[in-house]
């Protein structure tokens, strides 16, 4: 073996077409027919041009589709990792998978009925169904929390990967807590609750402002206040990001050798996750201030500086070269499981 040959784990790399076969299989089907909906979604923002709550009827259906699925994948992979409570877990994830098939076919049912799906109690019906949307997310945010722990107590060798999926996991949740933050009444819902005036809505996604107002294109965040979705997305989000920039930073390491050293590459991912956490705690910041993603006060500017400042004194300490060179891995059987690289990069 060639002297500055290189180990990469398992989750160092990208995952290999004979390996998806262990992915759980229901998470799987539910991100395919998310895709198939996001797609379904699209057709709809092209052809229909009725408004709901001031938004396109299929934005919310084409969102949604796009980040259940995105998750469904990511935990389809992430339950193939556990070592223990294997049967318990694939539970879970088959009742996960349950609740957000029936989360979105409401989403879907009352965009085809023309009216709101999220904070809407007008009706009967329209108040059962988004009951019924309340007891599907609380069963997703608990089993989401108890994989997230059996997640935690998994061994995984590689310390990039092994932070990436711990930071990420424990981010996510934290991201599907704050849609809680949505389901309180305004100050103008609570005053109208007892009057006539009362229109059937009790909680938003925008602060300081009505929803259904000018918004930035695609995400449909609000651009003249502050929009509680935008951590919400950022925080769940994180269980992707974290493992790209491991999969980037083995590329890296074929031409940048310090980054072959196990140690930092961790050491970049724990600076990757805390400046993550530290960007979602910036965000819902930002958006409980009834303040626009895009326009930032000189509080928040001050805040984003002192972030970038800490993540560049944090990369500076993680491209430290340790003291001790990795050694590739002693047991064989291991070694024989990962994937080597020459120096040439093959």
């Amino acid at each position: 073996m060639a002297s500055d040959a290189i180990y990469y784990p398992k989750l160092g790399g990208f995952m290999k077409l004979d390996e998806y076969g262990s992915w759980h299989r229901p998470m799987l089907l539910c991100a395919a027919v998310m895709a198939v909906m996001t797609a379904v979604s699209a057709v709809g923002l092209a052809v229909d041009d009725r408004l709901i709550a001031g938004a396109p009827a299929w934005h919310k259906p084409f969102k949604f589709a796009f980040s259940f699925g995105v998750y469904a994948l990511s935990w389809a992979w992430l339950v193939s990792l556990l070592r223990t409570r294997k049967r318990l877990a694939n539970a879970l994830s088959t009742i996960v998978v349950t609740v957000i098939l029936v989360e979105y076919a409401i989403i879907t049912l009352q965009v085809v009925r023309g009216t709101r799906s999220h904070f809407n109690v007008s009706t009967p019906l329209d108040n059962t169904l988004y009951r019924i949307m309340g007891i599907s997310i609380a069963v997703m945010w608990t089993g989401t929390l108890a994989l997230t722990l059996f997640l935690l107590r998994t061994p995984i060798t590689d310390a990039a990967s092994r932070w990436a999926v711990r930071l990420g996991s424990v981010l996510s949740l934290a991201g599907l807590s704050l849609g809680a933050l949505m389901l309180l009444p305004t100050a103008a819902q609570r005053e109208s609750m007892s009057t006539s005036a009362f229109d059937g809505i009790v909680g938003a996604h925008s602060v300081g402002v009505p929803d259904g107002g000018p918004s930035m294109p695609i995400t449909g965040w609000s651009t003249t206040g502050g929009d509680l979705r935008i951590p919400h997305f950022v925080g769940m989000h994180a269980l992707q990001l974290l493992p790209l920039i491991v999969m980037a930073l083995t590329l890296l390491a074929r031409r940048w050798p310090l980054l072959r050293q196990d140690t930092v590459r961790g050491r970049l991912l724990i600076v990757a996750g805390l400046s993550y956490g530290g960007v979602l705690a910036l965000v819902t910041w930002q958006a409980l201030r009834g303040q626009p993603l895009l326009a930032p006060d000189s509080a928040t500017l001050i805040a984003s500086a002192v972030l970038v400042f800490a993540t560049a004194l944090g990369t500076g300490w993680a491209l430290r070269s340790p003291s001790v060179p990795v050694a590739a891995p002693d047991d064989h059987r291991d070694a024989a499981r990962l994937p080597v690289l020459d120096g040439a990069g093959r």
